[in-house]
């Protein structure tokens, strides 16, 4: 009985620490009220596109505002082998998306937050050049979506603070 009391004091313990969830409340949340009211400047490249796209995704659900931010994202993106055969055909590869973002107040044209973030992923080369591009293109899908999550997570506290 001991025991199974336990796990209950502890979890009633965490309510006194002054933590939060995120995304406390919603769409009427201080969250979901901040990334309402960021529009994305345009972002070069098909990464750039993919990438923008995927942040625009995630705001719309958290409702339209009045763009109070502009968040300027840079992106770069490197292949770079990793497994090399003895006649020196690679066999894996690294896709590595960093973005550096910037968080704008339109008010006063401040700079709100300026961080950067990354993900990697990994490839298998194949014999078809074919399949090698698509996965290449595959990974850099992943990756945009990753990098966004991240981007937006980040934000979403800058905003409010």
């Amino acid at each position: 009985m001991r025991h199974a009391a336990l796990p209950l004091l502890l979890l009633a313990s965490l309510s006194g620490c002054g933590l939060k969830p995120l995304y406390a409340g919603g769409r009427s949340g201080e969250a979901a009220q901040a990334l309402a009211s960021v529009s994305i400047e345009a972002i070069p490249g098909k990464g750039g596109w993919l990438m923008r796209n995927a942040l625009e995704d995630r705001l719309k659900t958290m409702g339209e505002g009045s763009p109070r931010y502009l968040l300027k994202v840079q992106l770069d993106d490197r292949i770079e082998g990793l497994g090399v055969r003895a006649d020196d055909t690679v066999t894996r590869e690294r896709r590595t998306l960093r973005a550096r973002y910037q968080l704008v107040d339109n008010s006063n044209g401040q700079t709100v937050l300026d961080e950067t973030t990354g993900w990697d992923a990994g490839i298998d080369v194949a014999s078809s050049e074919y399949a090698t591009v698509a996965a290449e293109d595959s990974a850099l899908e992943r990756l945009t979506e990753i990098v966004a999550d991240r981007v937006l997570a980040r934000v979403a506290l800058g905003a409010q603070e």
